[in-house]
């Protein structure tokens, strides 16, 4: 018999998400439900999952082993984010009641507003004042059933505020429970004192901040906007050389308001994923979905933004891509950290079934950020990241809106949030 130092029984239904990472089709329906099912770690990775009748006759609780009853619960993988902007300073709510009364993007950045407010304020505060604000915003995920997520510079826009954030990265991990894939965004917009010179920042960028962030170990992924007014198709390639070569893996802002073929160019510089893709193009799909670049989507912008437009989720999906889902948690287009959130808007706003929606912040998330064979399912030899839900099945997470049923979140096989509350 195996050895266990938690055990959850009766789960009203248990979504293991397991299954070929990543889901593409109809693989993404299936999300691995076990009636009653049961699971047990130990020393934080899962070693048993089935019903109670085999959970007694093969695995044997160690004294103080933790006993979890989960009856009329419904139990699924914690959710994985792999798109976030976590370390920033300020907010932007006067902007948002201007943008609601109709001001437009260009009204709004001629006022000084929009990224270089925040940018502005991440270069003010100290590391020690971001790492108190990553973790405050840390614990709102893990009470929303976040147990990873990827999290972004890019709010500092030159060497030491950019290093400041990965910094405050770095120690927010070494603290708490969520785990972080961290991200070198230094390439987010071009800073406001190198408008006029924009291939001085880039060389900044290349030749500098890189460097030195890779020389520090502060960053695994290196992500780029390429955007009509932010970094061309061609500017891009080149700072993604430069990072590929200095180790990094890539993550790229694509497609996001123009057709400029981000997506062909992730899937030309073979980067793990290629995020936002609302005006990806028909041949940008068709890419994607021969590809193993994730197509990480984030509902959460156009419905922040009131934009009547999304991203074609049905299409990527129907056409084989790999699609995940993102909070893209930042203070001007998604200010939320909540990942059940996002599964509901890719239900409501892009089409998806909710087993869909579930894989998509569960284990193509994972895949989102190369955490695929430690996270996102629940399968023997994983980390036992789970969540426990008020809900009597699962589909109730999306039909039952607007609330938060997540009684318990397990991460790394400890209890984490008991009751709602942390603990």
């Amino acid at each position: 018999m195996d050895s266990a130092d938690l055990i959850i029984t009766g789960c009203s239904q248990l979504l293991t998400c397991c299954g070929s990472a990543p889901k593409r089709k109809k693989a993404l329906r299936d999300v691995g439900i076990i009636e009653q099912g049961c699971i047990a770690s130990l020393q934080g990775k899962i070693v048993f999952i089935g019903t109670e009748k085999d959970l007694k006759r093969n695995i044997s609780p160690i004294p103080n082993a933790v006993t979890i009853n989960a009856a009329g619960l419904t139990a699924l993988p914690g959710f994985v984010d792999p798109h976030n902007h976590l370390p920033f300073a300020g907010s932007r709510e006067e902007e948002f009641k201007l943008r609601i009364q109709g001001a437009s993007y260009l009204e709004l950045a001629a006022k000084g507003m929009g990224i270089q407010t925040t940018v502005n304020a991440t270069r003010k505060a100290t590391k020690k004042e971001l790492v108190s604000i990553c973790l405050k915003r840390l614990d709102s995920m893990l009470c929303c059933g976040t147990t990873t997520t990827e999290a972004k510079s890019g709010y500092g826009l030159n060497l030491d505020d950019e290093i400041k954030q990965l910094e405050a990265i770095k120690e927010a991990n070494e603290i708490h429970p969520i785990d972080i894939a961290p991200t070198f965004l230094g390439a987010h917009e071009v800073p406001k004192e190198y408008k006029a010179k924009k291939n001085e920042y880039i060389d900044l960028l290349t030749h500098k901040i890189l460097p030195e962030v890779v020389k520090r170990e502060l960053a695994e992924f290196f992500d780029i906007f390429c955007e009509e007014g932010v970094y061309s198709i061609a500017e891009s390639r080149e700072l993604i050389k430069a990072a590929k070569k200095a180790g990094l893996k890539i993550k790229i802002h694509a497609d996001e308001f123009v057709p400029l073929g981000g997506a062909q160019l992730a899937v030309e510089q073979e980067a793990v994923s290629a995020e936002h893709l609302i005006a990806i193009t028909e041949e940008g799909i068709k890419r994607m979905a021969e590809s193993p670049t994730t197509a990480i989507l984030l509902p959460g912008v156009p419905f922040f933004l009131m934009q009547n437009t999304t991203a074609p989720a049905r299409k990527l999906i129907d056409a084989g891509a790999a699609v995940a889902l993102a909070t893209d948690f930042n203070p001007g287009s998604s200010m939320t950290e909540s990942q059940l959130c996002i599964m509901r808007l890719g239900v409501f706003l892009m089409n998806m079934t909710i087993e869909e929606a579930i894989n998509a912040v569960t284990i193509n998330a994972a895949y989102g950020i190369n955490r695929q064979n430690e996270i996102g399912s629940l399968e023997v030899g994983k980390k036992m990241d789970l969540i426990l839900c008020d809900v009597p099945n699962y589909p109730s997470l999306v039909y039952h809106f607007g609330v938060n049923p997540i009684k318990h979140v397990i991460k790394n096989g400890k209890v984490v949030v008991r009751d709602g509350k942390l603990v």
